[in-house]
């Protein structure tokens, strides 16, 4: 049964047929392993359920009945999900902070060491000023003393340089660790490209600009029959042609442009400068070019191995928000994937 939070998160955003499904499916599969029904967690099973993910469905399997939540969180590290992941940078980063903390501590140990010198110091130069009939005996155990106080200060100052090295050399370890955690978190694991996050960032901050949105169109493209593919060859074959897919739409986009991949089987293009005419002509472009170079062998006669598209888009000048602008283009690709006869649909044209 869905809580509360799972109701008005449904309710919130468009909904693909057959979610709810997954959803269950999700949840009746982690109930069964007593898993908690933490988000990391749907994540992790989403991936090897719905995303098709073998590998990390024989993992989560390996692990038994009441897998323990630390080998589940290291499964999702190591297929670099992003829940997972922001989690173990959440942890760096605190490890960072007590590091720092550390590091800060010992400088004022420093300090100490060095202010007591300095104390020793003008401790025995008044002595000395003020004593001048002081005898030579006296003198030389007031410079042992001050000698000692130097040992002591310099040995105190060589420990803390080391531990600081050692300091250093940890938080750099760990910089490198969250910053490969925070590509890993908008990159897409499988084609390399963006992912959701990503897309989510960069239309925000095209909102965000001086200058507004106007002028920029969202396309959203989703693989048809994509899942029928992936059971037909397999999810290596249906990773293979993922890989390609993100590859022309890379020749595709021009520097100032942006190319995601959103979900197992849709990607997002975002494109700067253009009018719904420009829009269209760059959707219908990515559509042949699609059919054209995408071209898979098949044992069917009845099959003609090519691979085809549904194409969605809208103008930022016609959305106020970034999520009225992806609900838009969210609108116009599910009206292209209702009607196969006319694969590319944009959002304010032909009822849509």
């Amino acid at each position: 049964m869905q809580n509360a939070s799972t109701k008005a998160l449904v309710a919130r955003e468009p909904v693909r047929p057959g979610s709810m499904t997954d959803i269950q499916k999700i949840a009746q599969h982690m109930a069964r392993l007593n898993v908690a029904a933490l988000p990391r967690n749907y994540e992790l099973f989403h991936e090897a359920i719905i995303g098709h993910n073998p590998g990390l469905a024989q993992d989560i399997a390996a692990l038994g009945s009441q897998p323990q939540q630390s080998m589940l969180d290291e499964l999702g590290l190591k297929y670099r999900l992003v829940g997972h992941c922001g989690l173990a940078g959440e942890t760096s980063r605190n490890e960072a902070s007590r590091t720092l903390r550390a590091v800060a501590e010992r400088l004022a140990e420093g300090l100490r060491h060095r202010d007591a010198f300095a104390r020793a110091c003008g401790t025995i130069l008044r002595s000395v000023g003020g004593h001048e009939d002081q005898s030579l005996a006296a003198f030389i155990g007031e410079v042992d003393y001050l000698s000692a106080s130097l040992a002591t200060v310099m040995s105190a100052e060589m420990e803390i340089g080391a531990r600081l090295q050692d300091d250093i050399n940890r938080l750099e370890t760990l910089e490198r660790g969250i910053s490969a955690m925070q590509s890993a978190t908008v990159a897409d694991k499988i084609t390399g490209l963006a992912n959701r996050i990503a897309l989510n960032r960069q239309i925000t901050e095209l909102y965000e600009r001086e200058e507004g949105a106007a002028g920029s169109a969202l396309i959203m493209v989703d693989i048809d029959d994509f899942t029928e593919f992936n059971d037909r060859y397999g999810t290596q074959a249906g990773n293979k042609l993922l890989k390609k897919l993100a590859a022309l739409f890379r020749k595709s986009v021009k520097k100032n442009d942006f190319v995601a991949r959103t979900e197992a089987d849709e990607f997002a293009l975002l494109f700067a400068n253009v009018g719904m005419q420009d829009a269209i002509a760059i959707a219908e472009r990515l559509r042949a070019s699609v059919e054209e170079n995408l071209v898979f062998a098949t044992s069917d006669k009845g099959d003609s191995g090519r691979l085809t598209i549904s194409v969605g888009l809208a103008l930022s000048a016609g959305a106020a928000t970034p999520g009225q602008l992806q609900a838009n283009a969210r609108v116009a690709l599910l009206a292209a994937q209702s009607n196969r006869r006319l694969p590319v649909q944009a959002f304010g044209r032909s009822g849509v």
